[in-house]
């Protein structure tokens, strides 16, 4: 299965946040979606970066309070994986567990087009093992 089947369940319009805007902003965003990573981008179209609940958590016991106060870009973890839209669920599964991300843009042409959660790819495992469970019950019964 490739990554593009698994967007078209999903909501096209992918969160984002400006790198300028304070950590506050980004966790009330985060709290209002009900979500667990924001992508920072200046034009929402670009990653420049990615901004989750564990940056936010780490960079709190780190910095203290203080931290809700300052840009987004100064907590945002820079070196984001990304992926295409064909690139297969597995190797995407293996990437997320490889680097320990959960939260993963999707870009093609340079441009941001979705964003795959953990749970988007165990989800979707599920589905695949459930599927495959039905053809062999189907199989065995007729």
């Amino acid at each position: 299965m490739q990554i593009s089947h698994l967007l078209r369940r999903k909501d096209p319009v992918v969160a984002t946040i400006d790198g300028s805007d304070s950590v506050r902003s980004a966790l009330a965003l985060l709290a209002a979606k009900g979500i667990g990573a924001l992508v920072v981008s200046s034009d929402g179209r670009h990653v420049d970066g990615i901004i989750s609940e564990r940056d936010v958590a780490r960079g709190l016991h780190e910095r203290g309070a203080g931290l809700l106060a300052e840009p987004v870009s100064s907590v945002m973890t820079t070196e984001v994986h990304v992926c295409p839209p064909d690139a297969s669920v597995d190797g995407l599964a293996r990437t997320m567990t490889d680097h320990r991300v959960r939260h993963v843009p999707v870009v093609a042409d340079d441009v941001l087009v979705g964003i795959v959660s953990i749970g988007d790819v165990v989800k979707a495992r599920l589905d695949e093992l459930e599927e495959e469970r039905r053809q062999l019950v189907d199989y065995i019964q007729t």
